[in-house]
């Protein structure tokens, strides 16, 4: 008659609940857009981050810069540049206005447009934020190279056109 031992067999090692396990994306590896996409998901991450400091948007800076670069354009140039719905961008421009960094002015000729440009404020926004911005852009040439950057750069631009 053979004995079972009473000493207790070691417990399997616990699974670690913090650590993901390894996922197989199949085709998706490949897939131009699920690609963009997680690099926009990654870059996107270190700009809010960056303007986190200063309290501001990716959306809201976008919308900062055009009208830096473009004064006297209409709320509609704008949303038409920035592909921002109309809905959608004059809550935007209220928070802006509200901060002190843009002003509407009606249209001399279309009472019905306002024009925008920028306050001192909003001017010094902007170029705290490209200041930051900068940082970000700089690990991503680290990443790619300057010449990756601009072979990146220059294939986006061929996407968007699609």
């Amino acid at each position: 008659m053979r004995m079972r031992s009473t000493r207790a067999k070691p417990a399997p090692p616990a699974a670690d609940s913090t650590a993901p396990r390894p996922v197989h994306l199949g085709p998706l590896r490949e897939f131009v857009g699920y690609r963009l996409r997680r690099a926009q998901l990654s870059v996107l991450a270190g700009f809010e981050l960056a303007l986190r400091e200063l309290g501001l948007s990716p959306g809201q800076l976008s919308v900062l810069m055009v009208i830096a670069h473009n004064e006297g354009l209409t709320q509609s140039d704008v949303c038409a540049a920035l592909g921002i719905q109309r809905a959608n961008f004059t809550p935007l421009l209220h928070d802006l206005e509200a901060r002190g960094y843009a002003i509407r002015e009606v249209l001399p000729a279309d009472r019905r447009s306002n024009t925008l440009r920028l306050t001192l404020l909003g001017r010094e926004a902007v170029a705290r934020a490209l200041a930051l911005h900068e940082r970000l852009e700089k690990r991503i040439t680290r990443c790619l190279g300057a010449t990756g950057r601009s072979q990146l750069i220059e294939l986006l631009q061929k996407l968007e056109a699609l």
